[in-house]
């Protein structure tokens, strides 16, 4: 049964009628605040948080602020927060891009692979973990700073900052590098915060999807050969890195082609040695204040490239990465509330059947994991029937031969779901990888890496960067892992989050 036929057209009816019934059952929250079983700190720093209903789709953002307030001055932090908080709300609203192989398809690929006969690793980080990940340590590299830097990408707009591109070896023996993007601010930026952007999938291309269409400086228009300008780029208010990890993703490759099969520890290590090795090359952001950011399956990579840097950190003739915190947006970080809270999504959304659903509710026991074959059955019968639609933006359409290709626009209150081919197409130029320093190669969205250890929950991981006073953001906007589902989660893990929020009623044209 299609409950959703692939035209742009919602069963409102079903849709309210739905909705108005999980909010009776607690699955999609009012707007509510919550404060922490254990009482605030003193001097505990509050952030502001947004709640946003856009087509009556429920938006969360939960955070946690350390109380060693030491670590940063509140006003910057604030002054930081309060921008990118505007933006992640502006990014997720006008740039849901319309996907092909993508971060949803690798993470469905990841999920099916825990059923396998060989499934991936699952036991959850330990401090121990990331120890047994030394030696980590300066590599040779070919490259440099004055090498890297970027004179002009083709079709490239005028701008006033400087930017680069290049590799970094991370194994000089496997032959193994990582490819990054780099975009200086163009405001002070000798003064702004390193901000380290990391796609999900896992297998996906930051450089593609978080630089060219979603946070960068740039973006693509319809012809695949000219740039225009993104007004919303994250580089107006931090340094901003992006990574193609591991190697197998975008340009990033390796030498050995048994690297290609990956998994979370390998490439948090590869992170890592990339991070280290690239402040070697721009040694003016050492001593910056530094935050990892991403998306997806990056609620993976983002935590345990942070627990390894504070490991590493304790080692006195290592280099100290000046870890601030982290920021997560739809983050995949615990299996079994993300799926009550993917499926809960596609039924409240009317994307599933009433049957369906009463199925997933009856036979899928997430608090413990057990799945039957039964739960199966109705989660599978679930991923059919949404159908051809676009799951990171179920209100718009795909992008085919009728879809209008505007691509110039640059309003945020508009996207253009065609943006994927775009970028494909200008990636893949000859001209292009020469300009980025790139070595002559077919680039994807996403890599067909192997994974080998991924988790079921990340939990542990974050608790363990909370208790070393690092900031976490895990906010979600409009996202199949549904935001009252991920802060039942947290909650019921005992972080005992600071958490508040505002609710701001936004129109499609801007006002409130």
């Amino acid at each position: 049964m299609n409950w959703f036929n692939g035209e742009f057209t919602t069963n409102y009816r079903l849709f309210f009628k739905r909705f108005q019934r999980a909010r009776q059952m607690s699955i999609v929250n009012d707007v509510t605040t919550y404060n922490s079983t254990q009482p605030a700190a003193k001097n505990s720093s509050t952030m502001l948080l947004l709640s946003q209903y856009i087509k009556r789709d429920t938006t969360h953002i939960i955070t946690y602020m350390p109380d060693t307030a030491s670590s940063m001055p509140i006003s910057k932090m604030n002054h930081i927060s309060y921008y990118l908080l505007l933006v992640f709300s502006l990014y997720f609203l006008g740039f849901c891009v319309a996907r092909k192989d993508n971060q949803i398809t690798n993470l469905n690929k990841l999920i099916e692979s825990r059923r396998s006969e060989n499934p991936p690793h699952v036991k959850p980080w330990t401090e121990e973990d990331t120890s047994n990940l030394s030696p980590l340590s300066i590599v040779p590299q070919q490259g440099s700073k004055e090498e890297d830097m970027i004179d002009k990408l083709p079709g490239q707009p005028q701008v006033d900052f400087d930017h680069y591109s290049g590799y970094v070896t991370v194994d000089s023996k496997a032959g193994r590098a990582l490819f990054y993007y780099f975009a200086e601010s163009p405001h002070n930026s000798s003064t702004k915060p390193l901000v380290l952007w990391l796609n999900g999938g896992p297998g996906c291309s930051s450089f593609g999807y978080g630089a060219m269409e979603e946070l960068g400086p740039f973006r693509v228009n319809s012809d695949g050969k000219t740039l225009y300008r993104n007004d919303y780029a994250w580089n107006n208010a931090a340094n901003v890195l992006f990574l193609e990890s591991p190697a197998g993703v975008g340009f990033s490759y390796s030498n050995r082609s048994s690297d290609y099969t990956t998994g979370d520890k390998q490439t948090a290590k590869d992170s890592y040695t990339f991070l280290i090795n690239w402040l070697e090359r721009f040694p003016e952001y050492k001593t910056r204040d530094f935050f990892i950011t991403g998306e997806s399956y990056a609620g993976h990579y983002v935590p345990q490239l942070a627990s390894l840097i504070l490991s590493e950190n304790k080692k006195t003739n290592g280099t100290v990465v000046n870890l601030r915190g982290i920021a997560i947006g739809n983050a995949w970080i615990d299996d079994n509330t993300s799926y009550e809270g993917m499926y809960d999504y596609y039924w409240t959304h009317a994307l599933n059947s009433d049957e369906t659903n009463e199925g997933i509710n009856k036979y899928c026991d997430y608090v413990t994991g057990n799945f039957s074959e039964e739960c199966y059955k109705y989660q599978s019968q679930g991923n059919g029937e949404y159908g051809g639609i676009d799951i990171y933006n179920i209100y718009a359409p795909f992008c085919d031969d009728t879809t209008q290709k505007s691509g110039t626009t640059g309003s945020v209150k508009t996207f253009d779901p065609c943006s994927d081919d775009y970028v494909d197409s200008y990636l893949n130029r000859a001209d292009v990888q020469e300009a980025l320093h790139a070595r002559n190669t077919s680039w994807s969205h996403c890599g067909g890496v192997g994974w080998t250890d991924s988790p079921t929950t990340i939990l542990p991981t974050i608790t363990q960067l909370i208790e070393n006073g690092i900031s976490v953001w895990i906010y979600t906007l409009s996202s199949p892992t549904l935001p009252s589902n991920l802060a039942w989660s947290i909650h019921n893990r005992n972080l005992h989050l600071i958490y508040n929020e505002l609710a701001v009623v936004t129109r499609m044209d801007g006002s409130q």
